[in-house]
């Protein structure tokens, strides 16, 4: 959705959809928007309570059907489990994904990572597609004039262009874009607590043939988890940027972060969108 300053301003229900890394500010502007007249739709939790809740308590109960204790209740009924997920908390969705690489260290199979590789991009792809309907939910149901859809960092790698036009037609493209002291923050915290990520399929095998060589490993099963997403992750994230750069220029704006860092107030974020547009 292309718009000027004075027609974005003249919208009685607006509609975004938050472009940018994990971490660099998307979920922080969402909840100070939540305090207004905002439906705060975050992609992320809609793929770990609808998409993903299955496989994620499937995998958790193979885990705890190894201990006797909690296999013997969990055969004869006597406990349950069951997901906690907030906007806030999506360590379920995180540790569903995993890393590839050694079993001893906590690492998937290439089979398995692989495989929940796929089911993640599917979820994701299934939530972006649930957005227009949310967007009739958060008025008719709720009373929320307005909508933000907190896309996942990962929503530039789905290639799919039809979803794309899909939520341009329903909502504007709002990338925050990270300046370089922020992004050094970003892969520094990555450094500090690797933790698990979408990759392409094609950038996944390129990027973990390159790693295993650099390494001489002959095997997946010899790569340290850890030590993998924190190579990566500086690659993942510079690869990141052209795409996200590319969805904004055809759909949307770029606002930026030491901008965004500044905003209290729903005047202010509104203020900051109408200086891009």
């Amino acid at each position: 959705m292309k718009l000027n300053a004075q027609e974005f301003r003249d919208l009685e229900h607006k509609s975004i959809t938050l472009l940018g890394m994990s971490g660099v500010g998307k979920t922080f502007l969402s909840n100070i928007l939540r305090k207004s007249d905002w439906f705060h739709y975050s992609g992320d939790y809609r793929i770990g309570t609808r998409y993903l809740n299955e496989p994620i308590l499937d995998n958790i109960k193979i885990k705890a059907m190894q201990v006797p204790f909690l296999r013997d209740l969990l055969r004869s009924d006597s406990i349950y489990i069951n997901n906690n997920i907030t906007i806030d908390n999506l360590d379920v969705v995180s540790s569903f994904l995993g890393k590839i690489g050694d079993p001893e260290l906590g690492g998937l199979p290439l089979e398995e990572f692989k495989h929940r590789q796929q089911l993640f991009n599917d979820a994701e792809v299934a939530a972006m597609k649930d957005v227009p309907e949310f967007i009739k939910k958060a008025r008719q149901i709720y009373g929320f004039n307005h909508f933000i859809n907190d896309a996942g960092g990962s929503i530039c790698e789905l290639e799919d262009d039809s979803l794309l036009d899909m939520l341009a037609e329903n909502t504007i493209f709002i990338y925050i874009q990270a300046n370089e002291e922020d992004e050094k923050r970003l892969i520094s915290r990555a450094t500090a607590a690797p933790k698990p990520m979408y990759y392409r399929a094609a950038y996944l095998d390129e990027q973990l043939g390159i790693y295993m060589q650099e390494n001489d490993l002959e095997y997946v099963a010899m790569v340290n988890p850890d030590e993998f997403v924190r190579w990566v992750f500086p690659r993942l994230f510079y690869s990141r940027i052209p795409r996200y750069e590319e969805i904004a220029q055809k759909y949307g704006y770029t606002i930026k972060t030491e901008d965004l860092y500044k905003i209290k107030t729903e005047s202010d974020f509104l203020a900051l969108v109408e200086k891009a547009l």
